[in-house]
């Protein structure tokens, strides 16, 4: 029904930024929500930050506040993750995700994009 894609991910020094980007498609798709986790080697996955699809609110995880942005384009459907002031702990696969508002959880994920941050 609801296919994610996300690219963006690679290789930077501490400090440094990346834009990662979530393309979202599928027959009569619809969203409530949709966000960005992320799962270090070893570790459960996290939740990073999400965005109402509609209103345009936003959340963030207190490791990532101030350092991340969070946004979306309405008409191309697409989901954006600014990530600055990197550091080696940011290090993880990215995944975004989509609750299209038909049950109380996150109902779609895309494959995931690794993000490493050197030292």
């Amino acid at each position: 029904q609801v296919q994610l894609v996300e690219s963006g991910g690679g290789v930077v020094q501490a400090g440094g930024s990346l834009r990662l980007s979530c393309a979202a498609s599928g027959r009569s798709f619809s969203a409530f929500a949709m966000g960005w986790f992320r799962q270090a080697l070893g570790k459960e996955r996290e939740f990073a930050s999400s965005i109402r699809w509609n209103s345009g609110r936003t959340n963030y995880a207190d490791s990532v506040t101030g350092r991340f942005t969070i946004s979306r384009d309405y008409v191309k459907n697409e989901l954006y993750l600014q990530m600055n002031s990197l550091k080696p702990e940011d290090t993880a696969v990215y995944y975004c995700a989509i609750d299209t508002g038909a049950t109380t959880r996150w109902d779609y994920w895309g494959q995931g994009t690794q993000v490493t941050v050197s030292s």
